[in-house]
């Protein structure tokens, strides 16, 4: 019986799985940049939290905010389109690691699942409703 679990479980296509590992991630990062900007400026805040409460050791501040703004923006637009996926999956895997270990160690398991969403992506590609199989930019999205 567990045999014939497994057999129709592998007959489920990657690209379900791999929509939801696009999507739902990308809207917790979207979100996240959302709350950091009014209109298309950053807001007060946005630059206090990086200085006072989000300071990472090797780049200033403002750097970060905006960087970080820029990259919760584009990158969850990217991952929903499946629009250069892996390289957006890569991006926001060192953006989770970097929040993680410099700025909220203790919530390592919600950056767990974000983390394991992101190696998915890397490893198996966006699937077929991604507009990297649609320009053929990635031919692992068949599979």
């Amino acid at each position: 019986m567990i045999a014939r679990l497994n057999a129709l479980f592998d007959r489920l296509p990657w690209d379900l799985p791999a929509l939801a590992l696009r999507l739902f991630p990308a809207a917790v990062f979207f979100m996240s940049g959302r709350t950091k900007v009014d209109g298309f400026m950053i807001k007060d805040s946005t630059w206090f939290l990086f200085k006072e409460e989000y300071a990472l050791p090797l780049i200033p501040s403002d750097w970060a905010a905006v960087m970080a703004t820029i990259a919760e923006h584009a990158l969850p637009v990217l991952l929903v389109l499946g629009l250069a996926t892996r390289f957006s999956a890569l991006a926001l895997l060192g953006m989770t690691a970097v929040i993680e270990i410099f700025v909220y160690p203790e919530a390592w398991v919600t950056h767990g699942l974000w983390a394991a969403c992101f190696l998915a992506l890397i490893a198996r590609g966006p699937g077929r409703f991604s507009l990297d199989h649609v320009l053929g930019w990635d031919r692992r999205a068949v599979s």
